[in-house]
């Protein structure tokens, strides 16, 4: 027995000096692997978002949910301590030599390295941004976090959701310093983006507190739960509201105080050419949203050029049609106004277009296999956007499936003035959004366990917006679109996207001015002026990121070209789409030069 306990404790011994030999490195030296590297830099930073925590649902398949009564630290000291890391990592990621590194190994390795490049550059312009604007905002993303990602299933998430609710006033203050730091440095954004927030926070406070849509969900989410009894219900729904009526509306007021306090003296300009070093800084962001070095100018004449060829695409259908189109903007807004194409401003016309959108996805559900060899697993429902944030936000979203299979894809439809829902635009929207846009590819990119979880999630946007583009124009091209009226629609949409080259460059690059932007927009889309207002503002705030969606599909469209001259014959129309597809979202999201080698490499493999 003496000598079993000997060997077993010198087994325990070596196990646990193997243990330290493994830990030390992984955790605070260099790892024996990069792959471990990768995952140390990755919970580095995960840990520091609680939000982003319950958003992806990594740690409740294990039962960890440390993090699920807290909120982010929103504070300017935060912002410096992520940039920081950047900084850090950067230089950490220069002790692997590419040469000791295997295939997969190297392609993480340049993509993070073209990540933490692109944030270093954003090193002067850290402040840059506006935290608080009508689209996105700071102030908005916390009650839509709140109604549509912490889950209430239990009574311990529903005590955590009341002291998130009881965080939100420390939030509001960050984020008020956000703004009043940036102000310091010249940061204010132009009037009508304060105004549209302060009308926000306006609609946020408004309700009665046992009315709040704060207030009603989580005691709608407990009488759901059989095993909380109803005095805890009570006293959970009563904390709820005293966290509304003596922290929430209190800070949201001190912030909007502030807002007010800027609107007073803030000014209509448009561009972030009117920021400090503003020229600097689009150029800078306009190669963080697009991935490429294409200056504004090159942009600009691509989106013209663009607009030129699908305007003139949509002449010829519409001609075909017996449709007068000399006057194109005419045509479309008469098209626009055609009752069969509208629903009732009701409230039967907004299920009735949540029920159409289910059935288009449902038939396109059914077309995948032939273009693509994986599909996810994860579903994709459709609904409406939250009414509070209706006015400010675009005409849909997608958001992403959990890790852990507890909430689908969800395609967000905004459904705050019916008539503007085209029946003929709603297939490309809906493949846009969802399959086999958004859905398909992000969802396909979370499923990769092969790859390191930064790839799974890393937000390239030329690349995710490119591939929704890409979606929309492919499901057309397949005959996804039935009518004539259908193929408009598509048209339509990526006119839509040439165009915000244009404007988005004429805004911030040649200093454009809000109406001037609408203007052009209105006279080349054939777009409502309630729609383009949103939009253009949107741009406002957002400088490049518009630009992602057509350069990246472009670029996709050039590879797809390329690849289909040299492998096109030898396989097969159907199965060379499956496999560039497979291709394509094998690796997650890529910058678009990473791309782009890439292809190349499985081009010359496949030959």
């Amino acid at each position: 027995m003496r000598r079993w306990l000997r060997r077993l404790g010198i087994a325990l011994a070596v196990g646990l000096l193997a243990l330290v030999v493994f830990l030390v490195p992984t955790l605070w030296g260099k790892p024996w692997s990069i792959d471990h590297w990768f995952l140390r830099v990755t919970a580095q930073v995960a840990l520091e978002h609680p939000m982003l925590l319950s958003f992806a649902r990594l740690l409740e398949p294990y039962g960890l949910d440390f993090y699920s009564d807290d909120l982010e630290d929103f504070s300017v000291d935060a912002e410096r301590r992520l940039q920081t890391h950047a900084e850090r990592c950067r230089a950490e990621l220069d002790q692997w030599d590419p040469a000791d590194l295997n295939p997969e190994q190297r392609l993480s390795s340049d993509v993070l390295r073209w990540f933490l490049d692109d944030q270093l550059a954003h090193g002067p312009f850290l402040f840059h941004d506006y935290p608080v604007r009508q689209i996105d905002g700071l102030h908005t993303l916390l009650p839509d976090f709140m109604l549509n990602i912490h889950r209430v299933d239990s009574e311990r998430a529903a005590r955590n959701y009341v002291k998130r609710l009881e965080g939100f006033g420390l939030a509001l203050d960050q984020i008020g310093e956000r703004v009043r730091f940036r102000q310091g440095r010249g940061i204010v954004p132009p009037r009508f983006v304060l105004a549209a927030s302060r009308r926000q926070i306006a609609e946020l406070v408004a309700p009665a507190s046992a009315a709040h849509p704060l207030v009603t969900h989580l005691d709608e989410a407990l009488a759901a739960l059989d095993d909380v009894p109803a005095d805890q219900r009570t006293k959970l729904v009563a904390q709820a509201r005293a966290a509304l009526e003596q922290v929430i509306v209190p800070a949201y007021g001190r912030l909007d105080a502030l807002l007010a306090e800027q609107e007073r003296t803030a000014n209509d300009d448009a561009g972030v050419w009117r920021l400090p070093d503003g020229d600097a800084y689009y150029r800078t962001v306009l190669r963080s949203h697009t991935t490429t070095n294409l200056t504004p100018d090159e942009v600009h004449a691509m989106g013209l050029s663009e607009v030129a060829r699908i305007q003139a695409e949509m002449r010829g259908i519409l001609v075909a049609e017996g449709i007068d189109a000399s006057d194109l903007r005419g045509a479309l807004r008469r098209l626009a106004r055609d009752e069969r194409q509208l629903y009732p401003d009701t409230d039967g016309g907004r299920a009735q277009i949540l029920a159409d959108y289910a059935a288009i996805l449902k038939d396109a559900e059914r077309r995948l296999p032939e273009l693509f060899g994986r599909l996810p697993k994860a579903s994709v429902v459709v609904e409406r956007v939250p009414s509070f944030k209706e006015k400010g936000s675009a005409g849909a979203y997608y958001n992403p499936p959990s890790f852990d299979g507890a909430r689908p894809g969800i395609f967000y439809a905004n459904l705050r003035a019916p008539r503007e829902v085209l029946k003929y635009g709603m297939r490309t929207l809906a493949y846009h959004e969802a399959v086999p846009g958004h859905h398909l590819q992000i969802a396909l990119s979370f499923e990769q366990s092969a790859i390191p979880f930064f790839r799974r999630v890393i937000p390239f946007s030329a690349f995710i917006e490119g591939w929704a583009l890409y979606a929309e124009r492919l499901a057309a091209e397949q005959g996804f679109e039935p009518t004539p009226l259908d193929r408009i629609g598509q048209l339509q949409a990526e006119l839509f996207r040439a165009v915000r080259l244009v404007v988005d460059t004429g805004i911030h690059a040649r200093r454009w001015t809000r109406e001037q932007a609408i203007e052009w927009m209105l006279q080349n889309t054939g777009m409502g002026e309630i729609e383009v207002t949103a939009e253009i503002e949107r741009y406002i705030v957002m400088p490049g990121q518009a630009c992602a969606y057509k350069i990246g599909q472009m670029k996709l469209l050039e590879l797809r070209e390329r690849a289909h001259t040299a492998l096109g014959a030898r396989l097969g129309e159907d199965a060379f789409l499956r496999a560039f597809h497979d291709a394509v979202l094998a690796n997650g999201a890529l910058p678009l030069e990473v791309l782009e080698v890439e292809m190349e490499r499985w081009i010359a493999a496949q030959r």
